[in-house]
Parts: structure tokens; C-alpha cells; sequence
């Protein structure tokens, strides 16, 4: 009894002495009112994603986005520049209209996918219609694909529902949702292995159909929530792709199916334009102790074009922005350079990131950490330790001077393993370097933002990010003030329960410097 209130007791001390500190560091407790009293995310998120939009690789969206951030840093002193280390296929998205002009009219829910060839502002028209449901082999297919020629191409499953599975799972019976779950899975089973009997996979199908004379293509990626689809880029060169909606895909499968014969009109007009340089955008605050040493903050600045990027990751640059912006304020002359960089072409396989690992191996050398944010909106509620044997030692210092109603939300895991890909601390991560991903409450990500139609303003849930902004901040404080070097050792890598082999740290790759040419 005596050795348990001895070990409260210094807890107590301990917990009391860290809020003591907390009280007296005028750097981080002007961070925490500034965030709470003055912050600049709801009019730094309105500009980025209601005025800029989405920020596709490529597109002048993703070039407005850089100028404006870079200019907003500007009018808080810091320096930031735009750092090109590649090119890609530029492209701009313009109208896209669908309707059903036969058996009645009805415009329907959809849009072009990225990199879609324009139609004009004359657009397309032509029947809808589905692939055979029972292909025999592929000489059939081959005997049955002169009946595409001049008709759109219904390309995706018609899927049985389009209610989500929570939503079965609250009001159906058990046996009914399971039924449900059943037949859908047989559906989907015999979809795919129809569409193998063709001689094609879902991806190599596409070219086919167009070189067949297909008028276009009508696709429905569903993201098994109400009214959200998946938005990626056409496959076509030369013929339009569009993802329409489940709930009039469905409708026009259904009347394809039935000898309605739907027709349709579609308008999806665009620009390419050419060859055109892609990007990083780099702020920095400089080091005055240390000013070689490296602090990063770090969130890919592009996204998909099917909303406007704001679960990903305009959220994450919201994040960082709004970090250097207190740090900038209440630290002006850190330790450490503090960097932020806002990375390109994340989505096609973390390009930006992996360029700025393989054109700056000073700055990769020399780094005390970085900090990543990517995954949606909500909270940060887990750091693990990426595989770095000491991270236990020194991100536990740094998270002790954050605010106990922030970190209460988080779980830590040490040493952890190194991530492979997925965003970008891993590229860093390749190199040997300390970056950690601060990892948030989904807020049904998956299933409603993640590149999706519905990845808008609206879904931001600013008292997280809020909380996400000050812990970041607080983070690139410590880390600079430290006066220990982080330490790189290695963690010895677990047996993988896949191969049964020892898994191996991640291996640095080159980014794609020329793409979607």
C-alpha cells in the first residue's frame, strides 16, 4: 500500500511539474490561445478549397494553390518558394453534363474522370448499353464487340443496393442482411469472373471497347455510403468516361437490361494542355543555433478532382499551414530550420516526397524529425514510433508538453514499424530518417471522402483540426529545442506472418519525375 501512494504521489509531482513548465513557456502557451482565440483555419480553408479547389497533378488548380500558399506566407514573414522536379500531362476539367433524353428526360448525378478526353461543348449522344452477362470465352466476347460501336458502355456491376451496411445493419433483420451480404458477394464474384472469360481484366477491357467504337463510357466506382462515389482517371484516350452516381447508374442499367433502351446525351469538355512542370511548394523558417538541423512538417498539397480535396489532405496542409503560422508568431527564430512542405503528385505514388528525399540528402541527413498529416479530418489518436529504438525517449519528452486534453486522445506505439508507402513520411522514412505520421479518428474516411465526390468544405471538422495544428506546432517546438540529437537506430524487424521471412526496412524509390503522358 505504502509503495502504491509513493508511486501516485510522484506521479502527481511529475504530472503537476509538467503543467508547472507548460505554464511558464511563453512560446507554447501562446501557441495554444493564439490557435483557440485567433485561428486562421476557417478562412485559410475557405480559400484553398471553396476559391483554389481540387488540386489535381497537372491542372492549373494545382498551380493556383501553390501561388496562393506561397503568397499567404509571405504576408507572415516567412519564405517559401515552388521547387519543380518533373513534369506532367496538364489537363483541365470543364462542364460536364449527362441526361437521359430517352425513354424520358432526366439530367443525372455524375462527372467526367480526370484526364478525360472533351466531347466539345456539342457533347456525345447514344444508347446505353451493358456487357453480356454470360460470356462463354473470349472468342465470344470478340464475336460480340461489334455491338458497341456507337453506344455507351455500361462498364461497372449493377450493385443490388444502395444502402450502405450500417444502415442494413440497423433496421434489416439478421437474415435478411445477411441474404443481402450473400447475394452480393455471389454477384460480384460472377461479375469479375465474367469480365476474366472476356480475355480482359477490368482495366484492359477499357481499350478494347474503345478500339471496338464505343461512343463512351459510363462507369459507377460506388463508396458503399449514400450518394458517394469514387472519382479516379479515365482510361480512354479519345472517348469520354464518366462515373455516374449509384443511384442513376443503377436506374439506367436497369433499363438497358429491360429492352428500354436508354439514351443518353453527355457533355464533358476539357483541356489538354500539353506537357507542364510539376511540383513541390517549400516554406521555411531558418535555424539560428542549428540552422543545418531539420525540423519538416509535412502534407501532400494535391488531390483528386472529384470533390475538393478537404479530407485529403486539405486538412493536413491546413494543419501545417496553420503551424508555421504560430510558430512563425510565437518562435520567430527556432533552433533548428523548420521546413514545411507541401508535397505534389502524392496521389500517383508519393512523387513530391520522394523527390525532395532524393534532391535534398543534406537536408534528409540531417533531420531531427518530421511530422506527416494525411488521413482526414478528425483528431490525431495515434504516433507510433516508426521503428526508431528510441522514439520512446524522445517523442515521449515532446508530447509531455502538450496539452493533457489533446493528448489524452492518443495512442503511442514504440518502437513501431516503418510504413512502406500509403503518404509521405514513408518516403523519408526509406531514407533513414525520423518522420512520424500523425494518424487521425477516420470520420468515416474510407467510406465518404477518401477521393470521392463528397470530399468538400463541409465534411472539416475544425475543432479537431484545431487540436491537430497545436499539437503539430508543439511538436516542431520541442523537437527544435531539443538538445539531443534524435537518434536513427533500427529496430530489428519483426517475422512477417505473410511469407514467414524476417520483413525488411523499407528501400528508398525514385519518384516518377514524367507522368500520365
Amino acid at each position: 500500500m505504502k509503495k502504491t501512494i509513493q508511486l501516485l504521489l510522484a506521479f502527481a509531482l511529475l504530472f503537476s511539474s509538467n503543467i508547472y513548465a507548460q505554464d511558464l513557456n511563453p512560446v507554447i502557451d501562446g501557441i495554444i490561445k493564439e490557435a483557440n482565440e485567433n485561428s486562421q483555419l476557417e478562412r485559410l480553408a475557405h480559400e484553398l478549397l471553396d476559391v483554389v479547389g481540387p488540386r489535381l497533378v497537372g491542372t492549373p488548380q494545382m498551380e493556383h494553390a501553390s501561388k496562393w500558399a506561397i503568397d499567404q506566407y509571405a504576408k507572415w514573414g516567412i519564405s517559401a518558394r515552388k521547387e519543380n522536379y518533373g513534369t506532367w500531362r496538364g489537363w483541365e476539367r470543364g462542364i460536364t453534363h449527362i441526361d437521359m433524353v430517352s425513354p424520358r428526360v432526366q439530367s443525372l448525378d455524375g462527372m467526367q474522370l480526370a484526364w478525360n478526353p472533351s466531347t466539345g461543348s456539342t457533347g456525345v449522344t447514344a444508347e446505353a448499353i451493358t456487357l453480356p452477362s454470360n460470356i462463354a470465352d473470349a472468342e465470344a466476347f470478340k464475336a460480340w464487340l461489334p455491338n458497341v460501336k456507337g453506344k455507351f458502355v455500361l462498364i461497372s456491376m449493377n450493385q443490388p443496393t444502395g444502402r450502405p451496411d450500417y444502415n442494413w445493419e440497423e433496421f434489416a433483420t439478421e437474415e435478411s442482411f445477411q441474404k443481402m451480404k450473400d447475394e452480393r458477394d455471389a454477384m460480384t464474384k460472377e461479375w469479375r469472373e465474367n469480365i476474366g472469360r472476356t480475355g480482359y481484366n477490368t482495366r484492359t477491357i477499357i481499350a478494347a471497347l474503345e478500339e471496338a467504337g464505343a461512343a463512351g463510357l459510363i462507369a459507377s466506382n460506388w463508396s458503399r455510403g449514400f450518394g458517394v462515389n469514387k472519382i479516379f482517371s479515365a482510361r480512354t484516350k479519345k472517348i469520354p468516361t464518366v462515373d455516374v452516381e449509384l443511384e442513376d447508374y443503377t436506374m439506367l442499367y436497369r433499363l438497358a437490361e429491360s429492352g428500354n433502351k436508354p439514351v443518353l446525351k453527355i457533355v464533358a469538355e476539357s483541356k489538354d494542355l500539353g506537357e507542364v512542370p510539376t511540383f513541390n511548394t517549400i516554406g521555411e523558417i531558418k535555424g539560428t543555433e542549428k540552422p543545418d538541423e531539420y525540423v519538416i512538417l509535412s502534407a501532400h498539397f494535391d488531390s483528386w478532382d472529384g470533390g475538393t480535396g478537404a479530407t485529403d489532405n486539405g486538412t493536413g496542409t491546413l494543419v501545417m499551414m496553420e503551424a508555421m503560422r504560430l510558430l512563425k508568431k510565437f518562435y520567430p527564430n527556432p533552433k533548428r530550420t523548420i521546413i514545411v512542405g507541401h508535397w505534389g503528385s502524392e496521389e500517383q505514388g508519393l512523387n513530391g516526397s520522394r523527390a525532395f528525399v532524393e534532391d535534398h540528402p543534406d537536408i534528409v541527413k540531417n533531420m531531427q524529425a518530421l511530422f506527416n498529416q494525411d488521413n482526414g479530418t478528425g483528431r490525431v489518436v495515434n504516433i507510433s514510433g516508426s521503428g526508431f529504438v528510441d522514439s520512446y525517449d524522445y517523442l515521449g519528452r515532446w508530447l509531455a508538453a502538450v496539452p493533457r486534453d489533446i493528448t489524452q486522445h492518443i495512442e503511442t506505439n514504440f518502437p513501431g514499424t516503418p510504413s512502406s508507402g500509403g503518404t509521405d513520411h514513408a518516403a523519408f522514412l526509406a531514407a533513414g530518417a525520423p518522420g512520424f505520421n500523425l494518424s487521425a479518428l477516420n470520420w468515416s474516411y474510407w467510406n465518404y471522402t477518401w477521393h470521392t465526390n463528397r470530399d468538400t468544405y463541409d465534411k472539416v471538422v475544425f475543432d479537431d483540426v484545431r487540436n491537430n495544428a497545436i499539437l503539430t506546432a508543439i511538436l516542431a517546438y520541442m523537437a527544435s529545442e531539443d538538445p539531443e540529437k534524435t537518434s536513427r537506430e533500427k529496430r530489428v524487424m519483426p517475422i512477417s506472418p505473410r511469407t514467414g521471412k524476417q520483413a525488411e526496412w523499407p528501400t528508398q524509390r525514385s519518384p516518377t519525375r514524367k507522368g500520365g503522358m
